[in-house]
């Protein structure tokens, strides 16, 4: 079995973790990424649409033409690439120190993943490990819906990869369950290859995608998109025939006024989920809102070194906001590794109408990035963040939706006169927090 010695490892080559990466190569430590596919870009290879890059790169591209960016990067990098690579577990044991560029206090203890390659099995130790893994999509036993269990029926993800890099074009009459940005996408996608998108049943009463996907992926192409629609049966023996959908009123369905859409293929837009098995495994602390790890203002999990960005912690609306919280997440690594350690973490929470934030812990002392998801939509929303009984800080928007993820910089800036005297305490006081509201 081949060992191995970094400062630190980073499981998943997608964006994210090739961000991370990158930025710790920057920094001057040894790192390595382990990636389970046989390539690196994660699951930009298969989305040759346009719009990556607009923030990241000041320019328009397409999704591999946006993880190529990076790529060349990691390969004129001294980042050890490990392809094919699948880690089955991860541990921390004690180990003798070595030496870490700047350190200022002892190193933490290495840490051991046990990776299995078409070379055999492999242990990587490292001080930090950084988790990349991205997210999967939520399948039709997540969201129940009843019928019979017949061919035809996939997650738009899938379907994208069947087109776009396998070259199957998965069939011909297509209804597409969910908003989703990948199901929005693939209804223009199958759209150009000459299919009929048959529609698109959302369940809640507006879209679950990003509007500019509603106006190019749907209203371009002349496709129905039914709101406050529930799928209540998918028909077929050997081949899906169609679809029974259920209009809703006050949230109830209305089975008096259902119909049937024909079609001969299934797609299924119902969300993404982070990736975190591996994650669960290593008893790091799961969000029940966000499906990713717990994360401090160093983005660092429950787990003493073990970190979290990109779609494995959150999934994000764009790959730029990937790549921009990874890179930070390497820095932040970085510094731990270093021996950095924040003097006060203030706790964030969820206020009226937000569903989550994160991360969950902000440093009162420095700038820090949050992102959190609105549980309504709405027009002239504001924004507020308080401490204690004190509105610290307003932010107006001209509209807030589910699907559009915010963000926020909050910095020393926001803790000044009673806030700052507030934040101060916060180490002793259990209860303290900085709330995130939307009114």
């Amino acid at each position: 079995m081949r060992e191995l010695l970094f400062d630190a490892a980073v499981i998943g080559g997608g964006a994210a973790g090739m961000a991370a990466a990158l930025e710790l190569d920057a920094c001057g430590f040894s790192c390595a990424i382990v990636e389970r596919e046989d390539f690196l870009g994660g699951i930009l290879m298969q989305c040759i649409h346009n719009g990556f890059g607009l923030h990241e790169f000041a320019q328009e591209l397409t999704g591999p033409e946006f993880a190529e960016r990076f790529i060349e990067r990691v390969r004129s990098s001294k980042i050890a690439v490990f392809l094919s690579t699948t880690v089955t577990s991860f541990d921390a044991e004690p180990a003798l120190p070595c030496d870490l560029p700047g350190a200022s206090t002892p190193p933490p203890p290495l840490r051991k993943l046990v990776c299995v390659s078409p070379d055999g099995i492999a242990l990587i130790q490292c001080r930090a490990v950084v988790l990349a893994m991205g997210c999967r999509e939520r399948n039709r036993g997540n969201v129940r819906i009843p019928g019979s269990r017949p061919a035809g029926v996939f997650t738009a993800g899938l379907a994208q990869r069947l087109v776009n890099i396998e070259g199957y074009i998965p069939g011909r009459e297509i209804v597409i369950i969910g908003s989703g940005d990948i199901g929005l996408i693939m209804a223009r996608r199958m759209s150009w290859v000459g299919c009929s998108v048959k529609g698109v049943v959302e369940i809640m009463p507006y879209p679950a995608g990003l509007a500019r996907n509603i106006v190019q992926c749907l209203k371009d192409f002349d496709i129905p998109l039914y709101l406050s629609c529930q799928t209540t049966n998918i028909f077929g023996a050997d081949r899906v025939e169609g679809v029974e959908v259920t209009p809703m009123e006050n949230g109830a369905p209305v089975p008096a006024k259902r119909f049937r859409i024909d079609c001969d293929t299934v797609l299924l837009s119902v969300g993404l989920i982070p990736e975190n098995e591996l994650s669960r495994a290593a008893g790091v602390e799961i969000s029940g809102a966000t499906g990713g790890a717990l994360v401090d203002s160093n983005l660092m999990t429950s787990i003493d070194g073990v970190f979290a960005c990109g779609n494995a912690l959150h999934v994000h609306d764009l790959a730029d906001w990937v790549a921009e919280e990874s890179r930070r997440t390497g820095r932040r690594v970085a510094e731990w590794l270093r021996g950095s350690r924040p003097a006060l973490q203030l706790r964030a929470k969820a206020g009226a109408n937000v569903r989550y934030v994160n991360p969950a812990r902000i440093d009162p002392a420095r700038e820090n990035k949050v992102y959190l998801r609105s549980l309504i939509a709405k027009n002239d929303a504001a924004l507020e963040l308080r401490l204690g009984e004190r509105v610290i800080r307003a932010v107006k928007k001209n509209h807030v939706q589910p699907s559009e993820m915010i963000s926020v910089n909050v910095g020393p800036k926001d803790f000044q006169g009673q806030a700052a005297q507030v934040a101060a305490q916060a180490a002793a006081l259990e209860n303290a927090a900085l709330e995130f509201s939307i009114a």
